[in-house]
């Protein structure tokens, strides 16, 4: 496809992304998927500018690249709304509620109700080895683990001390390894293999080695193939009929499938990746289904819908342990009314999902774009607004002026990593950033030299060196700081 003809895509999407709704509709509905579509925010808005702040779905689609955006609502316990948004695919063919996506991440807390469901029928437990389960193959001792064995419960909520964060997958044109070739980094597995790289719960290291781990053992124990498991003990009880865990996707399943696509707006190269890594990324799903997950969970916890998991399995998984990680979900919100949730990114695909564990509230945003997670955080926040959720709105901050001769000597080019350049310039009074080949984004200040974004939960400072020129910017992210030279 000709760059010519991928921008044509890019901008039908935009121009229709607010598709026309069905007359059964309710108007009450209807408005608030219009209040949602018109209300994006940010992570972070400028004391004295929150009126300003928001913008449309179809803006931010265009500015962001992303070309197909799927969202399913879920509100007093059941799914209100679920809406398709642009397009799937080069052909310009319409994402709906019935789009597939890949969901990344979101692959691990529906496959760890499989793994608590065995739990639950007594055939593993959480704090054996998990070498006990193992028969295919076995999780070798290290030195490093200190002696100490893994179990399940570790691996589930990240506290194993195992290698390798997440997978790449494989491109059409690549061969796939078995699932022991990737646990052992042999090839053609494109990742290291899965060991420990420190005691078991020493601290919390988010680890799709893990779930790879979890993966063979639940198959070795069950003795069936992973995708029949999940359907069988997980996707059909729950009635999430669009969901998969085969890999590749079945070709009877491609018309409604998205396609993924890059930052740039160019589709992936190979296009969907392959992931024999199930367990962790390898689910094809809708919101529609993921919010149907949520709903179980929500139900299950009462005792009211048992189809999974009883309610003491449930109430298990929900517990925060460290870092807020409960077996398969991460725990945020007022010990009160706590939500559950779950990021997603595979190639091309960007996603995410919150639900409260009380009172029926929820969403699930999918997208077909490297560029999604900020999108879908912004309809998050627009959703949180919208239907008065506690938590999800974003953060209100004071901005500064800053002298434009001391602006002027922030102006340059920083190396955040390697052949990655921010291109700092000042444009009428105010500084603006850039990534090579990315938009430009206005930057605030805290004080003279600490800044932050409104797009992104980024912060930093511009440091000097001995002689008091400027000569590196200091980046804060994640509890982590990433010093970005000056070229």
């Amino acid at each position: 496809m000709t760059i010519a003809r991928e921008t044509a895509v890019l901008a039908l999407a935009c121009l229709f992304t607010l598709p026309a709704l069905p007359q059964n509709v309710p108007s009450e509905v209807e408005q608030h998927i219009r209040h949602v579509t018109s209300g994006l925010i940010g992570n972070v808005v400028v004391k004295g500018q929150e009126h300003q702040a928001t913008r449309t779905l179809a803006d931010r689609m265009k500015q962001l690249n992303v070309p197909g955006v799927s969202i399913a609502v879920i509100h007093n316990g059941k799914i209100e709304w679920a809406r398709g948004f642009g397009v799937r695919n080069s052909d310009g063919a319409p994402v709906n509620a019935e789009t597939m996506f890949q969901a990344g991440s979101i692959s691990k807390p529906v496959a760890a109700m499989a793994a608590l469901r065995l739990v639950q029928e007594a055939k593993m437990t959480l704090d054996a080895d998990i070498n006990t389960y193992l028969t295919s193959w076995k999780f070798p001792s290290d030195p490093v683990a200190g002696g100490k064995p893994i179990n399940l419960r570790e691996l589930l909520t990240h506290t194993a001390g195992t290698t390798v964060h997440g997978f790449p997958g494989y491109a059409s044109t690549e061969l796939v390894p078995t699932l022991v070739q990737v646990l052992n980094g042999e090839k053609p597995a494109n990742t290291l293999a899965i060991r420990s790289e420190q005691p078991p719960m020493k601290e919390w290291k988010y680890s799709g080695g893990g779930y790879t781990i979890i993966q063979q053992a639940i198959v070795d124990v069950a003795h069936e193939t992973f995708p029949k498991l999940l359907h069988d003990a997980v996707l059909a009880p729950i009635g999430m009929s669009r969901s998969t865990y085969e890999q590749p996707l079945p070709a009877a399943l491609h018309d409604n499938a998205a396609t993924p696509y890059r930052g740039n707006g160019k589709p992936v190269e190979g296009g969907a990746h392959t992931y024999p890594e199930m367990a962790a990324a390898g689910l094809w799903t809708t919101p529609t289904d993921i919010a149907k997950y949520a709903i179980e969970v929500e139900q299950s916890l009462e005792g009211k819908a048992n189809h999974v998991l009883n309610a003491d399995m449930t109430r298990q998984m929900l517990t925060p342990g460290m870092r807020r990680w409960g077996l398969g979900v991460e725990i945020g919100g007022a010990d009160a009314n706590p939500y559950f949730s779950h990021g997603g990114a595979n190639e091309g695909f960007r996603n995410i999902f919150v639900a409260y564990e009380k009172n029926g509230e929820g969403a699930v945003v999918m997208t077909n774009a490297d560029n999604g997670s900020q999108l879908g955080t912004e309809i998050i926040h627009s959703i949180a607004a919208e239907y008065d959720w506690p938590d999800w709105h974003a953060a209100v901050r004071t901005a500064v002026s800053v002298d434009p001769k001391i602006l002027a000597q922030y102006v340059g080019t920083y190396t955040v990593a390697p052949n990655v350049d921010l291109v700092i310039t000042l444009e009428n009074g105010s500084l603006m950033g850039q990534p090579r080949g990315e938009p430009k984004f206005p930057i605030y200040f805290a004080n003279e030299s600490k800044f932050f974004l409104t797009d992104s939960p980024i912060e930093g400072e511009f440091s000097r060196g001995a002689d008091g020129k400027v000569d590196s910017l200091i980046v804060h992210q994640g509890g982590r700081d990433m010093k970005a030279p000056r070229k």
